[in-house]
């Protein structure tokens, strides 16, 4: 989805690539348009096994380089464009996720990063947990995995922030 992934593909790590691959510059461009400014994202655990937040964690290093291609995340959900959701929902969580989510400004988006998010994953629906992210706040996009890599997670932020230029 930009030159990251184009470096992957020529090292070996990523074997498929899109015909279209965007450079970093056309991305900061295309966020810009989309938003007028920088993507701004807030994350919440809302219970996993950690899994999904050291893929999250790796998207800040200098070889994924989220920084630079203009998406960010930020400590204040009243600064996100957009909430990442990891692991299913625990009962403790639910109020925590709800209130996050209703702090950050309109237009907002929701994506479930792995499979918990999805629908629970091997925790699903019990006394401890509420299931997937979809069941407690709207998502927009869910992004599979247990837990997904770092490439997954840039091209569901990336599929998400298109299908929301669509709209």
């Amino acid at each position: 989805m930009f030159d990251v992934l184009s470096r992957m593909a020529r090292t070996g790590i990523l074997t498929e690539t899109s015909a279209a691959v965007p450079s970093n510059d056309e991305l900061q461009r295309g966020i810009y348009r989309i938003l007028g400014r920088a993507l701004c994202i807030r994350h919440v655990d809302a219970g996993s096994c950690n899994g999904c937040e050291l893929e999250l964690q790796a998207l800040s290093n200098p070889y994924y380089n989220l920084e630079g291609t203009g998406i960010k995340f930020v400590a204040s959900p009243r600064h996100a464009d957009l909430l990442l959701v990891t692991g299913p929902v625990s009962v403790n969580m639910e109020e925590a996720l709800r209130r996050t989510w209703d702090a950050i400004p309109d237009p907002k988006l929701a994506v479930a990063v792995g499979d918990c998010a999805e629908c629970g994953g091997i925790f699903g629906k019990s006394y401890a947990s509420r299931g997937g992210v979809g069941d407690v706040i709207p998502v927009n996009h869910t992004i599979r995995g247990c837990p997904p890599t770092p490439v997954a997670i840039l091209i569901g932020i990336l599929e998400v922030l298109a299908s929301a230029s669509e709209v």
